[in-house]
């Protein structure tokens, strides 16, 4: 929890740097999860804030819940940082990093993304995360539907 609480902290802090502010973001997403032969839906919430590296580049931070649907599945918490390159006018191409919370123990975890304006605030996103754990490694899939301001 710690760890969660600096993570966040420096979020925050970033959050507080106007300078090169892009947008803020809030997503609603599902899809899957599978370790070892064992699939089960999760679905989940994440709040961004994206920070302009020029007219094709971009910084982002991340705090997301997500949970796995299955009978005595934790909330799964996540700090993660994005970098990546817009993609035409409306898309976001991305790498993402962070640390999750949850589930008996905290794991860094890798992915990529794409994400794609539909409207003037609304986007599609897809997202892969494999989480690094001690035990079993966990990757999971999602779609998800947000809302940038």
């Amino acid at each position: 929890m710690r760890k969660f609480a600096i993570v966040l902290g420096a979020a925050v802090a970033a959050l507080a740097v106007p300078a090169q502010a892009n947008e803020a973001r809030v997503e609603a997403r599902g899809g899957i999860a599978w370790a070892e032969g064992v699939e089960e839906a999760v679905a989940g919430v994440a709040a961004g804030y994206d920070f302009d590296l020029g007219e094709t580049a971009f910084l982002g931070i991340e705090g997301s819940a997500d949970k796995v649907l299955a009978d005595g599945a934790d909330v799964v918490w996540g700090a993660s940082a994005r970098i990546g390159a817009r993609v035409g006018a409306n898309g976001k191409l991305y790498a993402a990093g962070g640390y999750s919370f949850g589930e008996g123990e905290d794991v860094p975890h890798l992915g990529a993304g794409y994400q794609h304006r539909v409207g003037t605030n609304l986007y599609l996103k897809t997202e892969y995360r494999h989480f690094f754990s001690d035990f079993v490694d966990v990757n999971t899939a999602v779609v998800g539907l947000g809302y940038s301001f």
